[in-house]
């Protein structure tokens, strides 16, 4: 039995050598945008589309928020009222005439959800559709919970511009206070890297991809290249399925403008490149204060990132307690047992699993103890995965804002 169990936690601690070492160091936080040169040469056209549906409560902070950047440049923002019951429009419109920027809100009323769109990208579709006719040269695709940094344009626009990127994307702040967030959502980013290393995503020459839906700059032409919107029409986690379209598209592209709208013609091929990193300023104003709440937002999509693969759901059923329990357990039993090659054994897994996860703990300035319970918060996080495929087996799959998409097709 002995045998068995240091075996286990041998094979624990070599995936934890490997991740560490060769998983595109996806426990580092050093992909800020805040780390940006901010020196523009020149001002592309940005028009921003956010969706909201029943957002009265979030929408007078975050859409100030949006109309209050610094960007020296042409910006516009387009809010669809995604049939909103709590009078959403309305509050948009007080906010913009309060900021004295009502010229630079145009609010759209949605129209029916026709079949096979999910409605957030419904509501993106209507409003690129209409911010279009401005010809810009950027879309801001926000949310209406989130209260951007008034720099934050300026640094998407100026690492696009400098890098001759197609997409840039940042991992907004997520509401930190309580105690369940604390617990949860600190890992959740660090899962999130884990599956999507970004520097693998900001690396033009690996295929992985993926984007964070709550502040993504897009290239006009990079999205047209790819066939719009439209093409992720179904997709739940759309923010991932936006940036693996523009990363596989390839393609030729512009790299900017030279002045308010004025063209600057690159005869250098765009590639699909796209960046991914984390801000410390802009933020997610939706609060996650309860463990139901963190649970139902991520078992809203746990299923659909495995690809709806029962044999992957096995495997994860498998692997996650392999990789993150087997320490402790192994910590305890060689302490009952006095077989202190087990338990030392173990104790080096969990601080080595403990030393990965320390920098988003103190990225989100929580507790160093936090860092320790790792272990536990991945149980956690293995139930809600299970409970994702059995509410996608029960039909409830994807329910946001009073919908239900049991079925998307996520390809």
């Amino acid at each position: 039995m002995d045998v068995i169990v240091l075996g286990l936690m041998l094979l624990s601690l070599t995936i934890w050598l490997v991740l560490l070492g060769f998983w595109g160091l996806f426990w580092r936080t050093d992909q800020q945008l805040e780390v940006t040169k901010t020196q523009l040469e020149s001002l592309p056209v940005v028009c921003a589309v956010v969706p909201a549906r029943n957002e009265a409560e979030l929408i007078p902070t975050s859409l100030r928020s949006l109309l209050l950047q610094d960007y020296p440049g042409s910006f516009n923002v387009f809010l669809v009222d995604d049939r909103s019951t709590d009078r959403t429009a309305n509050f948009a419109e007080g906010v913009a005439h309060a900021v004295g920027k009502p010229q630079q809100l145009h609010i759209i009323s949605g129209v029916s959800l026709p079949p096979g769109w999910s409605g957030k990208l419904w509501a993106v579709e209507q409003g690129i559709k209409s911010a279009s006719l401005l010809a810009p040269d950027y879309f801001l695709l926000t949310d209406a919970d989130i209260e951007h940094d008034p720099g934050n344009l300026r640094r998407l626009v100026a690492k696009a511009v400098q890098e001759d990127l197609d997409l840039v994307s940042v991992m907004v702040r997520l509401r930190c206070e309580s105690f369940w967030e604390k617990l949860l959502i600190p890992a959740f980013v660090f899962f999130f890297q884990k599956l999507y290393p970004f520097r693998w995503v900001n690396n033009p020459n690996n295929p992985t991809a993926a984007a964070a839906g709550g502040s993504i700059l897009i290239r006009r032409e990079a999205l047209e290249r790819i066939g719009g919107i439209q093409v992720i029409r179904q997709a739940l986690i759309d923010d991932c399925a936006l940036a693996k379209a523009v990363k596989k598209s390839g393609g030729q592209g512009d790299n900017g403008t030279t002045g308010q709208g004025d063209r600057k013609i690159n005869s250098m091929p765009s590639q699909g490149r796209i960046w991914l990193g984390l801000s410390g300023l802009t933020r997610s104003l939706r609060p996650y204060d309860s463990l139901a709440t963190i649970w139902d937002m991520v078992a809203r999509t746990a299923y659909t990132q495995l690809n709806y693969s029962p044999l992957i759901l096995l495997g994860t059923l498998i692997g996650m307690p392999l990789i993150y329990l087997t320490p402790p357990v192994c910590v305890i039993l060689g302490v009952v047992s006095s077989n202190w090659a087990i338990a030392l054994t173990g104790f080096l897994g969990w601080l080595l699993m403990t030393f990965a996860y320390y920098p988003t703990i103190r990225f989100y300035k929580c507790s160093f103890w936090f860092a320790f319970s790792l272990p536990a918060i991945a149980f956690l996080y293995t139930l809600m995965t299970l409970d994702s495929a059995l509410r996608h087996w029960q039909g409830r799959g994807g329910a946001w804002k009073g919908r239900v998409y049991p079925n998307p097709d996520n390809s």
